[in-house]
């Protein structure tokens, strides 16, 4: 479940991830396709198709403003072996993830313990004893990317396919906001 990225800074990340894949370590990590990344709001396993539909109309009730969407820095999990984008958490995009996880809860899900950290996740290590972090060009320097925020109008049910090339996603509902 998740938010999907506006195709501007879609386009921003993918510059970004253009240089990164030819930086040292890069061919130690799993790059995410571009049509994938999104701002994760809460996992939540596998789903029977009874769990699917509770989840559908569970999650049409979320009510919402249109959440600001704040990015930060290129960033990893150094024991996941994750690259990603930070995201900003700003009250819209907290109050939403909240009101998401109890509206999973009613069909059967359990939140993570983990506090919310929402991120978009670039590239995962192939094997964890090689990953060095974020491969970054030292042409940055003391320079590194910046990008865009965005204002989401909707968030996704995602059904996520594990394959040799990386996660694959399909979008199983659809959600507005803007109901607030």
């Amino acid at each position: 479940m998740g938010i999907p990225l506006a195709d501007e800074v879609r386009g921003e990340i993918a510059e970004v991830v253009a240089q990164l894949r030819r930086g040292a370590g890069a061919d130690d990590l799993r790059w995410s396709a571009p049509e994938g990344w999104h701002i994760t709001l809460q996992f939540l396993g596998s789903a029977g198709d009874e769990q699917l539909e509770c989840l559908k109309a569970s999650l049409a009730q979320v009510r919402s403003v249109p959440v600001p969407v704040g990015l930060g820095a290129l960033g990893s999990f150094e024991r996941a072996g994750v690259v990603f984008v930070d995201v900003e958490v700003k009250a819209e995009l907290a109050a939403l993830q909240q009101q998401v996880v109890a509206a999973t809860s009613k069909c059967g899900f359990v939140a993570e313990e983990r506090p919310f950290h929402p991120h978009i996740t670039l590239a995962r290590a192939k094997g964890r004893n090689r990953f060095r972090g974020v491969p970054a060009p030292r042409s940055w320097g003391a320079n590194p990317p910046k990008f865009s925020g965005f204002e989401a109008g909707e968030f996704l049910l995602y059904e996520s396919f594990t394959e040799p090339a990386g996660s694959r996603y399909e979008v199983r509902g659809r959600f507005a906001l803007g109901e607030g």
